[in-house]
C-alpha cells in the first residue's frame, strides 16, 4: 500500500482519536469526554459540510451550521439506508457512471479517479473502487441493494488496529504471532474486509501455520445482487421457466458445496486440534462445524486449551438451538479469556468490545452513542444519567471517507455509569435486537426525505 497523506482533522477530533494506540479511550467516563466529543463533531461538520453532498443537504434543510450540543447532531445524522438509497435501475442497467455519481454524494473522496470503462458487473466495480484507493464495505443485503459504505486507506488502516488493539483490551490474547487462523463463515468479501483480515494474520497468525478458510465458493457483493433480483421476479411472477429451474439448480449446488464445506472443515479442525487456534466465523457455520466435530468423536478435551475466537453479529436468521453458542465454545475448548465478542455495524468503523465480567460492550472515547426515539427525530431523556433505552445511533470521528453519524436499525440499553469491570467509559448492555424484528417493519422517519433527494439528484 502507498505512503498515506492523512487528511487534517481538528484538534478536538485528533485529540480522541489518539487513545486507539493504547486503547486508553475506555478509560475514560462520559463527564470527561462530553465537552471535547461536542467540539470534536463541530469540527468535522465544518470539514464535511461542503464535501459531503447529502450532508450539507440535511444541515441546509435543518438551518445547522455548527454543533453546539447533542441535540444539534441529531438531524445531521444519516440513517443506515442512506448508503442503499441509490435507484435499482443503476444495477439493473450496469449505469456505473450513475452508481459511481450516487456514491460520490455520500463521500469525502472525489471519484474522477476511478477507470469506469469496460465494467461488466457490480464485482468488477468495487474492484476498480479499490485499485484507485477508494475501498468500499458493501452489506449483502437480503431483500433489495447492498449498502455501499466508503472507506479512505486511512480509515482501512485505522479499522485494521481497531480490530487487533480492541481484542488486546478485552481478552487475554496476545499478538504472539503463535495460532493457526481458522474462518468459519460465509460473509460477503470486500476490499475492506480484506485489509482488516489482514491486518488479524499480521498480528496473531503463526508464520508456518497456513490459515484454513471455510472451503465453500467465495460470495461477493454481486452474486448476491443477482439472487435478490431473482427473488424478486419469482415473487411477482416475471421469472421465465427457465429462470426458476436455474435458481432451483443453483441453490441446490450452493447447498451442496456448504455441506461439503462443513465436511471438509472438520477435518482440518481434526487434524489442526493440537494447534492453538483463532477462530473467526459465523454461527450458522460454527455450528454445523462444531456438530460434524462431534460426530467424529472429538470434543473440547482433544483441543488445544488456549483456544479464542472473535465474534461479531448475530444468528442472522439462523435457525440453531437454544444452546448454540455454549455448544460451538465447548466443541473448540475456548473459555472467556480467549472470546473476543465485539459490537459493531458496517456503517461505522469503530467496535465496541465485551467485557467479560460486566458483559457490556464499551465505547471508547471517539465513538459517541446517541440514543434516540423509536423514529430516530430526538434525543433520549437522561443521556449522560444512568440507564437509557433507544434506538442506536452514533457518531465515529475516527471516519474520514464518509459522515461518521449513523442512525441504526438497532434497540440498545446504553449504561453511562461505571462497568462491573471497573471501566468508567458508557457501555451497552445485552440483549440488542433490531426493530424490523420486534415490530416485522421498521421505518426511521428522515429516510424518506433522504431518498426523495437521492431521486431529485437522478
Amino acid at each position: 500500500m502507498d505512503a498515506i497523506v492523512k487528511p487534517q482533522v481538528g484538534e478536538n477530533v485528533a485529540k480522541l482519536v489518539e487513545h486507539i494506540h493504547d486503547y486508553s479511550g475506555h478509560e475514560l467516563s462520559y463527564d470527561d469526554v462530553r465537552e471535547t466529543q461536542i467540539a470534536a463533531m463541530n469540527e468535522r461538520l465544518q470539514q464535511r459540510i461542503d464535501q459531503i453532498k447529502l450532508v450539507g443537504f440535511r444541515a441546509r434543510d435543518a438551518e445547522i451550521t455548527e454543533i453546539t450540543s447533542l441535540e444539534d447532531v441529531v438531524p445531521l445524522l444519516l440513517p443506515h439506508t442512506a448508503y442503499k438509497s441509490y435507484p435499482e435501475k443503476f444495477l439493473v442497467e450496469k449505469r456505473w457512471d450513475k452508481l459511481t455519481k450516487w456514491l460520490g454524494t455520500v463521500s469525502t473522496e472525489p471519484l474522477g479517479d476511478v477507470d469506469l470503462t469496460g465494467i461488466t458487473d457490480i464485482d468488477e466495480w468495487v474492484a476498480r473502487m479499490a485499485e484507485a484507493g477508494h475501498y468500499l464495505s458493501c452489506s449483502s443485503g437480503t431483500t433489495g441493494n447492498p449498502a455501499m459504505m466508503m472507506s479512505s486507506r486511512g480509515d482501512a488502516e485505522f479499522t485494521t488496529e481497531d480490530n487487533v488493539k480492541s481484542m488486546l483490551w478485552a481478552t487475554d490474547i496476545e499478538a504472539a504471532q503463535d495460532r493457526k487462523m481458522i474462518g468459519l463463515s460465509m460473509i460477503t468479501q470486500t476490499p475492506r474486509g480484506k485489509v482488516m483480515g489482514g491486518g488479524l494474520f499480521k498480528a496473531f497468525s503463526h508464520p508456518e501455520k497456513p490459515p484454513f478458510g471455510f472451503p465453500a465458493p467465495p460470495i461477493t457483493v454481486g452474486s448476491i445482487t443477482e439472487m435478490i433480483a431473482l427473488r424478486k421476479k419469482i415473487a411477482d411472477g416475471t421469472a421465465t421457466p427457465g429462470e426458476i429451474s436455474e435458481f432451483d439448480a443453483e441453490s441446490a449446488r450452493r447447498q451442496q458445496q456448504i455441506d461439503d464445506a462443513i465436511s471438509q472443515s472438520a477435518d482440518a479442525l481434526i487434524e489442526a486440534r493440537g494447534d492453538k487456534l483463532m477462530f473467526n466465523g459465523q454461527w450458522a457455520v460454527l455450528h454445523p462445524v462444531a456438530e460434524e466435530v462431534r460426530k467424529r468423536g472429538y470434543s473440547g478435551k482433544d483441543f488445544h486449551p488456549e483456544n479464542s475466537i472473535y465474534l461479531a453479529g448475530g444468528l442472522k436468521k439462523a435457525k440453531l438451538p437454544a444452546d448454540y453458542r455454549e455448544f460451538v465454545l465447548e466443541t473448540f475448548n475456548i473459555d472467556h479469556p480467549f472470546i473476543h465478542h465485539i459490537y459493531g455495524m458496517q456503517e461505522i468503523q469503530t467496535v465496541m468490545p465485551r467485557c467479560e465480567k460486566g458483559g457490556r460492550y464499551h465505547i471508547p472515547a471517539w465513538l459517541i452513542c446517541l440514543p434516540l426515539d423509536r423514529d430516530g427525530e430526538n434525543l433520549m431523556p437522561g443521556v449522560g444519567e444512568g440507564e437509557v433505552e433507544g434506538r442506536a445511533a452514533f457518531f465515529d470521528l475516527s471516519i474520514e471517507g464518509r459522515w461518521g453519524g449513523i442512525i441504526s436499525g438497532d434497540r440498545i440499553t446504553v449504561d453511562y455509569g461505571p462497568c462491573a469491570c471497573g471501566t468508567p467509559s458508557p457501555s451497552i448492555a445485552d440483549p440488542i435486537v433490531r426493530y424490523a424484528d420486534l415490530e416485522g417493519d421498521d421505518k426511521i422517519a428522515c429516510s424518506g426525505t433522504i431518498d426523495a433527494y437521492v431521486r431529485g439528484m437522478d
